[in-house]
């Protein structure tokens, strides 16, 4: 272990003394501790148990660090215990990389799932295939964004000294965290926006009116909204707390980028380039939107003139 790159000294009990072989040790663990010397039998109550014997590595890397979690996989990887024993590596880097490697196994279920649930959802609401499917690829341009400032930010350093925080890597926690609020807050302008536009498209027939119409009626609404988010997670990042600080101005960076350039830009501007492909959608499946569809949209019948008496 004291072979591995960034590992500055090692302690355990077979730093007691160099010269000291197997069978000297073999005596220590079987013999009677009362007979050691008072050090040894300190040390020994210290690092080794009835199965067990704890060595310490030290290292000037931080804990979070590269550096530090290289240290900890080449000490899992490299170290091999005989007799049917194994390697077990503690410590802060441990619980963080172990952390990841829970976080990185289970995330795209998760994702998979929230993402399912949001295009059945919104399936229900609208009977279309095509515009649940351009909502959860647009959300990840809000969530994506997030996170490439959030590493600017806070993991680069740029914004250090005006936050008054010390750069590191983001917190593992913190992605997971920012895409499950982001998604749903994203998912909740989505729908006041698609409303509005799907309500003027079944009165009208007409999706380029409807698109401007439904971005003027619930424009303002969204906006709103969205200020007041961004205020409140803003408020957030005057927390000492780094990771709180990084949800919070995570979050506000994604509701402003979601609601400023997402709403008002880019989903009218793709519902306008597609057209009435915006709502299509197969017969079985209008058959089932039909039945089960949320949508409810109080669409008044436009009343039917009648026709003007021929003029003899």
């Amino acid at each position: 272990m004291a072979g591995i790159p960034g590992v500055l000294r090692t302690s355990s009990i077979y730093d007691l003394d160099p010269n000291l072989g197997l069978y000297d040790y073999e005596r220590m663990y079987t013999g009677d501790p009362s007979l050691l010397p008072p050090q040894v039998q300190q040390l020994m109550a210290a690092t080794v148990g009835k199965n067990i014997v704890l060595m310490q590595a030290t290292t000037n890397s931080p804990q979070t660090s590269d550096a530090s979690r290289a240290i900890v996989n080449a000490i899992r990887a490299d170290m091999g215990v005989g007799g049917g024993g194994q390697v077990l590596v503690g410590g802060q880097t441990a619980v963080d990389l172990d952390v990841i490697k829970f976080i990185t196994d289970r995330t795209p279920i998760a994702v998979g799932f929230v993402v399912l649930v949001t295009y059945f959802v919104l399936f229900l609401l609208t009977g279309s295939v095509v515009l649940p499917l351009k909502a959860v690829v647009l959300n990840f341009l809000s969530i994506g964004a997030s996170f490439g400032a959030l590493v600017w930010i806070f993991q680069q350093g740029h914004l250090s000294n005006l936050l008054n925080f010390t750069p590191q890597s983001i917190d593992p926690s913190i992605p997971v965290i920012l895409f499950s609020i982001v998604f749903g807050l994203s998912m909740d302008y989505e729908v006041l926006l698609v409303s509005r536009i799907h309500e003027e498209y079944a009165r009208t027939g007409d999706n380029t009116a409807a698109v401007a119409s439904g971005l003027e009626r619930s424009g303002r609404l969204i906006t709103g909204a969205a200020a007041i988010m961004v205020t409140v997670f803003l408020a957030f990042g005057l927390a000492e707390v780094v990771i709180i600080k990084a949800i919070g101005i995570g979050l506000a960076i994604a509701v402003a980028i979601d609601a400023t350039l997402v709403r008002a830009l880019v989903v009218p501007a793709v519902m306008r380039l597609l057209g009435d492909y915006n709502w299509w959608a197969p017969r079985p499946l209008r058959w089932l939107h039909e039945r089960a569809g949320l949508s409810d949209l109080g669409v008044e019948e436009q009343p039917q003139l009648a026709p003007a008496e021929a003029v003899a």
